[in-house]
């Protein structure tokens, strides 16, 4: 999860504080996954220690364990479950405010909680604001294994040259048991209707699970200052 969550990045401790704001008693809250949402877990955890009682549904094992060890409280996301809010980064946000997220490895869960939520809410740092999707070189896909090889020629047909994640020396596997395509595309993705459509054409790919374009999810991205400021941007 990164060193300790960015216990010593003042933009992500800002934005972790700031958004404990936005949850309220009785909240049922998704929890995401890397730095800045384990800064927040770890906020949240301290006010679960004071008396705030809500449930947390984790985006990953990582997430799990940690709120876990602060005595949040844990459920399952059951057919009747809706989530008031999930807290999640990103690892580019563009102007518009959609997303490439993934990078940790988690992005299936990440989706299933974020579209369980009635507001995704995303904290980044200003690194995280870019112009345009794929600026920062990669954009994962994850797939099954049986599939890897099929859909790396399918996605290099779509112009992205795909590798294999590694960890450790070895294929990075998902906590779904897949494996993750990090995918650098020719060129950043121009605007917004670009990236639905090669989202629509990687998702079409048989074996392709999720893409790591968070199209349109987002309710608010806050992002954190070095100076220890918050500015929110919201979608219009």
């Amino acid at each position: 999860m990164g060193n300790a969550g960015g216990a010593d990045d003042p933009a992500v401790q800002c934005v972790a504080r700031h958004v404990l704001g936005m949850i309220r008693d009785g909240d049922k809250v998704g929890l995401g996954s890397g730095r800045a949402s384990h800064a927040f877990i770890v906020a949240l955890g301290q006010k679960v220690k004071e008396g705030l009682k809500i449930v947390g549904v984790p985006t990953s094992e990582a997430s799990a364990k940690l709120a876990r060890e602060l005595n949040i409280p844990l459920v399952e996301l059951t057919e009747d479950l809706e989530l008031d809010i999930t807290v999640d980064g990103a690892d580019e946000v563009a102007p518009n405010l959609d997303l490439s997220k993934g990078w940790g490895g988690a992005l299936v869960r990440e989706r299933i909680v974020a579209a369980a939520s009635k507001r995704q809410i995303i904290l980044v740092g200003p690194e995280k604001m870019v112009e345009t999707l794929g600026v920062r070189g990669r954009i994962p896909v994850e797939v099954i294994p049986l599939a890897c090889g099929f859909a790396t020629r399918k996605l290099k047909a779509l112009g992205w040259t795909p590798v294999v994640r590694q960890a450790n020396g070895k294929d990075f596997i998902t906590d779904n048991g897949n494996l993750t395509l990090d995918c650098t595309p020719k060129e950043p993705i121009k605007d917004g209707a670009a990236a639905r459509k090669i989202e629509a054409a990687v998702l079409d790919i048989p074996g392709v699970v999720d893409t790591g374009l968070f199209l349109g999810t987002c309710e608010q991205v806050l992002i954190g200052k070095p100076d220890g400021t918050v500015e929110v941007r919201k979608r219009s």
